[in-house]
C-alpha cells in the first residue's frame, strides 16, 4: 500500500496519476486530503481516501495503516504564524507510524542547499525536515529540485498584461530550473521500487543553464512578444505576500529565502544538470505550459 500526501495539489496529483496509471500490478493507493470532493471522480473510484490533513496524527495512522510506502510534501500554508512550526507540526507525526509494521520508505519533496542554505526561511525549514526524517526508523529519499518552473504560473496575469515577470535574482547569474513533472515521475519510480534503502538527497536538475534575462529570452520566444525580466528584493516581495493575505512569519521567510538565492548561489551554475531525473528543458515546459496559461 502506497499512501499520498497532497493528492490535488500541484505535484501530488502528478505523482497519483502516475502511480494510477503504472504498467503492471502496482500496489494499492491511499490519499489523505483535506478535501476529497476536489478529487476526480474516476480518481476516487480508484484509491481509498481518508479525509483530512496529514499533519494531524490520528488521520496520517488511519492512512499509514497496513502500508509501507508514502509520498510526502508539506504543503505551503501562506497563513502559518511560524515557518518552522509548520513544517515541525507536519513532520512530527511522522514519527509515528515508521520502522517496525508500518511506513518503510518515505519519498519527501526537499530543496537543493543542503550544507551551504544559512537563514533561508522555507528552504532552512524543509533541509530541517530532512533531517527530522533521516533519523527515524524509515528509508528515506528527498527529492531537492532548484527554483521551480511552475512558481512563473503565478505570474501569467502579469507576463499577458505587462509582458514583465519579476524575480528577486541578479539578472545575470545562472539560476537552475525544475519542472514539477519530472519531480513526480522520479518520485512515482521510487514509490514503486522496493529495493532501495538507507537515506540519500536526489537532485532533480534540469538541462539549462539560463539565467533570469536568458528566461526572458526564451519566453519572448515562445510567445512571439517581448518579454522583460525585472529584479525585484526580498523586502518587495514580503510586502507583496503580506497584501495577498500571507502572515508576517511566512511572508518573512519566502523573503529570506530569495535573498538567500540570490546571496549564497545553491540554485546557481555550481548546481550540475541531471537529465536522468530532469529531463524537461525550459523552453519545452513553456511551450507545453506557460504558453497555453498565458493565452487562455
Amino acid at each position: 500500500m502506497i499512501v499520498v500526501t497532497t493528492p490535488t495539489g500541484q505535484i501530488g496529483a502528478q505523482v497519483l496519476a502516475g502511480l494510477l496509471d503504472a504498467p503492471g500490478t502496482a500496489p494499492s493507493v491511499r490519499v489523505i486530503a483535506r478535501d476529497p470532493a476536489r478529487l476526480p471522480a474516476d480518481v476516487r473510484a480508484r484509491v481509498e481516501v481518508v479525509a483530512g490533513s496529514h499533519a494531524d496524527p490520528a488521520v496520517l495512522k488511519e492512512a499509514c495503516a497496513g502500508a509501507d510506502r508514502i509520498f510526502w510534501l508539506v504543503p505551503p500554508t501562506p497563513g502559518a504564524a511560524s515557518v518552522d512550526g509548520h513544517f515541525r507540526d507536519f513532520t512530527e507525526p511522522l514519527r509515528d507510524v515508521v520502522g517496525g509494521d508500518g511506513i518503510r520508505r518515505v519519498v519527501g519533496v526537499s530543496t537543493l542547499g543542503r550544507g551551504v542554505a544559512e537563514n533561508a526561511g522555507q528552504i532552512s525549514a524543509s533541509l530541517a525536515m530532512d533531517e527530522t526524517i533521516a533519523a527515524m526508523d524509515v528509508h528515506y529519499r528527498a527529492l531537492c529540485p532548484p527554483f521551480l518552473m511552475e512558481n512563473l504560473l503565478h505570474q501569467v496575469a502579469a507576463i499577458h498584461r505587462t509582458g514583465m515577470f519579476f524575480l528577486a535574482t541578479t539578472e545575470d547569474r545562472v539560476l537552475r530550473t525544475c519542472a514539477t513533472g519530472d519531480i513526480a515521475a522520479t518520485a512515482v519510480r521510487l514509490l514503486l521500487d522496493d529495493a532501495w534503502t538507507g537515506t540519500e538527497d536526489v537532485p532533480l536538475v534540469g538541462p539549462d543553464d539560463l539565467s533570469p534575462q536568458g528566461m526572458a529570452d526564451v519566453l519572448s520566444e515562445v510567445l512571439d512578444r517581448p518579454v522583460r525580466f525585472r529584479r525585484t528584493t526580498g523586502a518587495e516581495y514580503r510586502a507583496t505576500l503580506v497584501g495577498f493575505g500571507a502572515s508576517d512569519a511566512w511572508a518573512r521567510g519566502l523573503a529570506d529565502m530569495v535573498d538567500s538565492l540570490d546571496a549564497q548561489g545553491y540554485y546557481g551554475a555550481d548546481a550540475p544538470s541531471t537529465p536522468e531525473t530532469a529531463p524537461t528543458t525550459f523552453r519545452r515546459w513553456c511551450e507545453e505550459v506557460l504558453r497555453p496559461a498565458v493565452r487562455a
